[in-house]
């Protein structure tokens, strides 16, 4: 599998960040064993980060999976802030509701369960801060009814963008080639859109990041 980075300089950056303990790291362990995607602990932090910059009052997320970067998030929202999270998995829903009950942020999350290609358009508050990580399949779509959902000035955050460095891979698997044209597609898409400032970053799988004009 290509790397993104080189092994020895990711291990040089890992031995900085501390495994967390407690709920994020049973959350950690129980995503790993049971091959359950989740943010990249990298990547965590960069959110973190956004989230604790930007202040957001409302932030939706798309791609709950176990609730692990929905926990993240909440921890930094101030006391009357919210998070939308949709998750469309029966079998994450109630994984992640007992996670969210056990985190003590529950009154700071909203989980919508179903679709999001079918929620979002009913939607009708507009957010701060959009957190994309869904089907890849469904990125395109997701992008534009997020444009429409985010506020001004609004900040989108997107996992994924590097695709395990599948998207400058002269060979492909298999299996992975379909997503991975819906990346490189949706990537073309992302950077070259006038509503965004919009740029890729090479942390955990690559992030995108784009702040609505």
């Amino acid at each position: 599998m290509p790397k993104i980075i080189y092994s020895s300089q990711e291990k040089y950056l890992e031995s900085f960040i501390s495994k967390p303990d407690g709920l994020l790291g049973e959350m950690e362990m129980f995503a790993f064993e049971n091959k359950i995607p989740i943010l990249h602990r990298h990547a965590a932090e960069v959110l973190e980060q956004f989230i604790f910059l930007s202040r957001p009052n409302r932030v939706l997320e798309i791609g709950t999976a176990i609730g692990y970067s929905t926990i993240r998030i909440a921890s930094l929202l101030k006391k009357k802030s919210m998070i939308d999270t949709i998750e469309k998995s029966d079998d994450n829903i109630p994984i992640a509701e007992n996670y969210f009950e056990r985190s003590g942020l529950n009154k700071k999350i909203n989980l919508i369960k179903g679709d999001a290609c079918q929620i979002m358009p009913s939607l009708k508050r507009k957010y701060d801060f959009i957190f994309l990580d869904a089907d890849k399949e469904d990125y395109e779509k997701l992008f534009f009814y997020s444009l429409m959902l985010l506020k001004k000035r609004g900040v989108m955050f997107v996992d994924n963008l590097l695709w395990h460095g599948f998207v400058a891979a002269a060979k492909i698997p298999p299996k992975y080639k379909d997503s991975t044209n819906h990346i490189k597609e949706f990537n073309k898409l992302f950077l070259s859109n006038d509503a965004l400032m919009s740029s890729i970053i090479p942390v955990g799988d690559g992030i995108g990041i784009g702040i609505k004009k």
